[in-house]
């Protein structure tokens, strides 16, 4: 990497040095690049526009874009003028050179979502860390909410944001470019008492009721019509995403129209959002926060270094997750021993689970209280340790490397920003604490 980012010839430039003693230079220094840039295909060197970031500068940017928690907009910007950005990549700009494309990051992350197995990059990053990690032997888990980036959802909101997009992205813009006369409907009537009931300060049940059978019915009415102008016109075609828009509104319809005629009945995939249609509702049960939308993950923690075990968007059991999880560390460290985890993991299964491969665990013991007093401080590490050291990752995940919204679109992208988010984290760790201890053997 460094002879790649300089064309070293007869002498060292003074910035790699300068780089290798900041803080972002100790990250740099935690990662197994050459392994990273094996798992994308090679380079197409063929004609056209030259590739701005090699493999290990695709890996770079998500890094960074988590490390300094910016908008792809202004990462870019700030890679164009700071030089210790450009080593990070391997990309040194020339002194005429600028990215001027805004949308390169974001191209970057759908590639990596397609070519690259998140779980494989895990597995490379921490094989290449745990030669630096104590106290493997103690698993910690958890899971967590990190939440998508999207308005609160009702079903008002995705009825009437479903009506203007058939009404005003489709119909009333085709009739204008084929010159067609627009079909009747009610459509500017309720426009304007839907913003009504948005100025409303209080909405009654009852007002919610009679808006969402007005958008029901002029939903309805509305896919109707669209459909009529594509029988009529077969020449009008529609991208992709169009289409995917299209099937996301009618099983918005459909599952609206469930729930106005069955109002007791649950409803399972319920969509909550038009661009997200992915995204499910989780329950979590907190005071000031009830129900969170976003991806659900397990995470397990050993030695502070945080592992993603799952992620989904649908709601799933952690408990359920134990003996998998035990797996996962034994393969990546070997025997687990001690194991912290809350109350839901307590079950029968997972005790007799962790009693038979003589675990030592944080739950709260059953039947009459035989302890020593050594197994009870035991105990109380394990679970401060679960409680403090854990969920304090978490939020530090939120608050500074973007975690708190995410704001990409699509399942894998998402996924893959939390997943560089969490690996972010655990770099930074691990490149004070392997500073640290090269500044230990120096001293000795």
């Amino acid at each position: 990497m460094q002879k790649e980012i300089f064309q070293l010839r007869d002498y060292i430039n003074p910035k790699w040095y300068i780089f290798k003693e900041s803080s972002l230079g100790k990250v740099y220094d935690s990662l197994p690049w050459d392994q990273l840039s094996e798992l994308l295909p090679k380079e197409n060197r063929g004609p056209g526009a030259p590739r701005w970031f090699s493999s290990a500068g695709m890996f770079g940017l998500m890094f960074l874009k988590a490390y300094l928690k910016i908008s792809d907009q202004k990462l870019i910007e700030r890679f164009n003028t700071d030089w210790s950005l450009q080593i990070f990549c391997g990309k040194f700009l020339k002194d005429d050179q600028k990215i001027r494309d805004n949308s390169i990051v974001s191209r970057i992350r759908s590639y990596l979502a397609k070519h690259v197995d998140m779980y494989q990059v895990q597995d490379i990053l921490i094989n290449h860390w745990k030669r630096d990690m104590n106290n493997t032997h103690v698993l910690l888990m958890d899971a967590t909410c990190y939440e998508s980036y999207l308005r609160f959802p009702t079903d008002v909101k995705l009825l009437w944001e479903s009506c203007q997009w058939v009404y005003e992205k489709q119909i009333y813009r085709w009739c204008k470019r084929l010159s067609e006369r627009r079909p009747r409907s009610k459509y500017r009537e309720q426009k304007q008492k839907q913003r009504g009931y948005e100025r409303r300060r209080k909405k009654t049940y009852r007002q919610g009721l009679k808006r969402k059978r007005s958008l029901i019915y002029l939903l309805d009415k509305g896919l109707s019509q669209f459909q009529e102008l594509l029988n009529n016109y077969p020449d009008i075609h529609l991208s992709s995403y169009e289409r995917q828009y299209i099937r996301t509104i009618r099983k918005v319809l459909e599952q609206q129209t469930f729930l106005l005629t069955h109002p007791a009945k649950e409803l399972k995939d319920r969509i909550v959002s038009l661009p997200r249609p992915y995204i499910r509702p989780i329950v979590r049960g907190k005071e000031n926060k009830r129900v969170e939308f976003g991806m659900k993950v397990h995470m397990l923690q050993v030695d502070g270094i945080c592992i993603i075990d799952k992620m989904e968007f649908n709601a799933f059991n952690e408990s359920t997750r134990l003996k998998f999880s035990v797996l996962k560390h034994k393969s990546l460290f070997g025997q687990c021993n001690q194991l912290g985890a809350d109350r839901i993991y307590a079950t029968n299964a997972n005790r007799r689970y962790a009693t038979d491969h003589k675990i030592f665990t944080s739950f709260p013991k059953k039947g009459p209280k035989t302890d020593l007093p050594s197994e009870i401080n035991l105990r109380k590490i394990l679970s401060s340790a679960r409680a403090t050291i854990m969920e304090g990752s978490f939020g530090t995940h939120k608050q500074h490397y973007g975690l708190d919204k995410i704001k990409a679109k699509g399942a894998k992208r998402e996924m893959l920003w939390a997943f560089f988010s969490v690996m972010t984290s655990n770099a930074v760790r691990m490149g004070k604490r392997m500073a640290l201890e090269k500044s230990s053997r120096r001293a000795a």
